[in-house]
This record gives structure tokens, C-alpha cells and sequence, in this order.
């Protein structure tokens, strides 16, 4: 069994990420799961004090985000079809090649 660690940046948070594998080539796509960049900031207002989140809606839905402590928007990570474990941030369509699609914290949210 191979190892290998990874780490995010994740506003002014470091999150670190062990992945495995029973051989190199394995090893190397696990981490390749991980597939989204680091967040510096809040989309929104800039803040760099940010958090994972994750939640169940409905009792079925799981869901993780990038949250931001200051104003509360977040980004919602996202899932291929093919592959449940490879995720990603979600971009904005339409937006500016990488921009992630950050939304605003409505009342009523949680």
C-alpha cells in the first residue's frame, strides 16, 4: 500500500489529505480526485476566513462547501457522474475561466 499527502489552502487554513493506493499509478489517481485548486479569498467579500462545511439536505443530499465565517456566502463542491469521489468547486457559467461560483448567504439558509 503507497501513500501519499496532499494539502489545500483553504483561506488562511491549511488542510491536509492522505490518499492511497496498492501501487504508484493507483496513488496518483486518488490524488487526482482532489481536483480543485486552492481558495484564497470569499468571492463575495474578500475575507480570508474560511472553512469546509458539509451537511445532509432532506436526510439524502450531501453536501460540501467552502464557507466563509465573515459574511457566510460559500461555494459548493461538486461531483462527476461517472465518479462520486472525484470533486471539484463549482465555477460560475458563463464567468471568467476558474471563477468559482460563490452565492451570497440568504436568510433562511443555514
Amino acid at each position: 500500500m503507497l501513500q501519499m499527502m496532499t494539502t489545500k489552502r483553504i483561506g488562511r487554513r491549511q488542510f491536509h489529505f492522505t490518499v492511497q493506493g496498492n501501487n504508484f499509478h493507483e496513488t496518483v489517481a486518488e490524488y487526482e480526485r482532489l481536483s480543485f485548486a486552492d481558495v484564497a479569498a470569499c468571492g463575495i467579500c474578500g475575507s480570508d476566513n474560511l472553512d469546509l462545511t458539509s451537511r445532509v439536505a432532506q436526510g439524502k443530499f450531501k453536501y460540501t462547501s467552502v464557507r466563509c465565517l465573515e459574511c457566510r456566502a460559500d461555494v459548493t463542491f461538486g461531483k462527476r457522474e461517472d465518479d462520486d469521489q472525484t470533486v471539484f468547486l463549482r465555477k460560475k457559467t458563463g464567468g471568467l475561466p476558474g471563477e468559482l461560483d460563490w452565492r451570497p448567504f440568504e436568510k433562511g439558509d443555514k
